[in-house]
């Protein structure tokens, strides 16, 4: 095993990169990829725990669904750090540097009913989607259409999502309540 230590490229630092996007535009939009990492992957926590612990009659059905929308929220991250890295930049990775980045808060460890869970996903749906928009608008100011292109397709699938969100929190259900007397 190694004992050097060696950092090649310091969190903080952008490198020269061969997109031709001089370094400090690449280092606002690494700037505005890393809080959007660190968003997707506050959605993801959330959204995994609510896979955990969702019960009731439509357990199954929601279990599902909020797996694959965490899959996407992770596959959302990957794709935006991955950016971050061919802009000569650091992809945020660490769980205390994710929350720093972070401009949306995570819902906390308490289990809610499953309403709540789905209201608190939708909401942080929106935070994701609002944030978003923005370093697409950021991206295409600087001259990044890549970017802003590869920010548009991660956010029409977290649109799509909080859709289904918004159907699963429609008051027509198939499930009968019980008549309290």
């Amino acid at each position: 095993m190694s004992t050097q230590r060696t950092v090649r490229q310091p969190a903080d630092a952008i490198e020269e990169n061969g997109l031709r996007i001089d370094t400090d535009r690449a280092e606002q939009i690494v700037d505005a990829l890393n809080t959007e990492l660190a968003n997707a992957y506050v959605l993801y926590h959330q959204l995994k725990k609510h896979h955990w612990v969702v019960e009731g009659a439509e357990f199954l059905p929601i279990h599902e669904f909020t797996e694959e929308a965490y899959e996407h929220a992770e596959e959302g991250a990957d794709v935006i750090a991955e950016r971050a890295g061919a802009l000569g930049g650091v992809p945020v990775s660490g769980p205390t540097a994710l929350e720093r980045r972070a401009t949306i808060e995570f819902e906390g460890e308490d289990v809610y009913d499953v309403r709540t869970m789905l209201e608190n996903d939708l909401e942080r749906y929106g935070d994701v989607i609002e944030s978003m928009r923005g370093s697409i608008e950021l991206t295409e100011n600087l001259g990044d259409y890549a970017t802003s292109e590869i920010l548009r397709e991660i956010l029409v699938v977290f649109e799509e999502d909080a859709h289904h969100f918004e159907h699963y929190l429609e008051d027509d259900t198939l499930v009968l309540e019980e008549a309290t007397h």
